[in-house]
């Protein structure tokens, strides 16, 4: 059994020694494995993975390899373990940590900076001059170190959050989401009450960027898309204004809807060229731009206008600067409800299928979370 020297555990939560873990093979394949129980250090926990939600950026991993091989020019990643939106149940604790106790339940964070470069002491973590060095201190759960389509993982402490008793472990996975759209609206200045939000790409990070703006007051927030359905999940989620941009011209109606002046805040979550060069004509002189997307092509931008009319742009990566913890709490106050873009569950033996119904979009799938509750057998599956 797992009793590993200077690890404090539970004679009520037994660890297996090995456990299940679903684990790179060729590209687009992952394989059901077993590998050793990972060990928490000085500062860390082991959590028992109960449930991991499915992101756009987990489907690249599985195709690509994840982003520091491919940053370091390394070559496909195999044995790896995917997935980062996860949450769980402490199982056991490093030396020395008092911060969380065994049983409490978790949300955590993707990245735990290294803590002594430059980025991570202004708070900067997901910005981590040593990214994707381990041997530095920096993880990235589900990026650069294992992450969450397993049994366990070693999280720092400083990567997880209590979750509330009334929240679901399903809508607990959808804390990064709603943290990462916080972290947006954060760099762009946080105090976004009375001004105007404009939401390009209804996709998970969008529809949340929706409800984290109203809920933190904005007025008035559009969203734009090319999904009715979807627009109206953004009605619910608070939009007050949605638009088809196959329908409508967009930049006009903003513009119409804020005097004519374009918008104060701009979230560009489509990442295409289309959607980047309308953010940068709907935004007002002085406005600002986040781009939360990634585009998977070299795109044009009109710097001129940028440039001519002062407007900030700015990229995000992540959840970065604790953004987690305060969507957590608007979640927790039910100030919106973000398991409204939860629309299907699987079990972890299940995964290929929860990864080509996200990959597809098959029935409008938005998040497909998969639930760990229970072990799933060892097997050869393959995606």
């Amino acid at each position: 059994m797992y009793r590993p020297a200077g690890v404090t555990m539970s004679p009520d939560l037994a660890i297996p020694h090995r456990m299940k873990a679903w684990v790179l093979g060729d590209p687009d394949q992952l394989l059901l494995h077993e590998k050793p129980t990972p060990v928490p250090a000085r500062a860390e926990v082991l959590v028992r993975i109960d449930a991991v939600a499915i992101c756009a950026t987990d489907l690249e991993i599985i195709h690509s390899g994840s982003p520091a091989s491919i940053a370091g020019g390394l070559p496909f990643n195999k044995d790896f373990t995917p997935g980062h939106e996860y949450m769980g149940t402490v199982a056991a604790l490093g030396p020395d940590v008092d911060e969380f106790k065994i049983g409490e339940r978790v949300n955590v964070e993707i990245h735990a900076g290294c803590g002594q470069c430059k980025r991570c002491r202004q708070g900067m973590y997901t910005s981590c001059l040593n990214y994707g060095r381990p041997e530095k201190g920096h993880r990235a759960n589900g990026f650069t170190t294992d992450g969450g389509f397993a049994e366990y993982a070693v999280n720092h402490v400083n990567t997880l959050a209590r979750v509330p008793d009334g929240m679901s472990d399903a809508e607990a996975t959808l804390v990064v989401t709603a943290g990462t759209s916080m972290y947006g609206l954060t760099e762009l200045g946080g105090l976004v009450a009375g001004e105007s939000v404009v939401v390009i790409g209804p996709g998970p990070i969008g529809l949340l960027a929706v409800a984290v703006a109203k809920a933190l007051g904005a007025s008035p927030v559009i969203l734009t898309g090319t999904r009715n359905r979807r627009l109206a999940i953004g009605k619910e989620l608070g939009a007050d204004r949605t638009i088809n941009i196959n329908e409508e011209d967009a930049v006009a109606i903003v513009k119409k809807l804020t005097g004519g002046i374009g918008a104060d805040y701009v979230v560009e979550c489509a990442g295409t060229e289309a959607t980047i060069d309308q953010a940068i004509r709907m935004t007002n002189r002085g406005g600002k731009i986040c781009l939360a997307a990634f585009p998977h092509e070299r795109v044009t931008l009109d710097i001129a206008q940028l440039a001519m009319n002062n407007i900030y742009l700015y990229g995000i990566r992540g959840e970065g600067r604790s953004a987690t913890r305060r969507a957590m709490a608007l979640m927790a106050e039910k100030r919106f409800d973000a398991t409204k873009i939860h629309t299907h569950t699987f079990p972890l033996a299940e995964l290929p299928t929860a990864l080509r119904y996200a990959r597809e979009r098959i029935d409008d799938a938005i998040k497909v979370v998969v639930a760990n509750r229970q072990a799933a057998p060892v097997a050869g599956a393959t995606w």
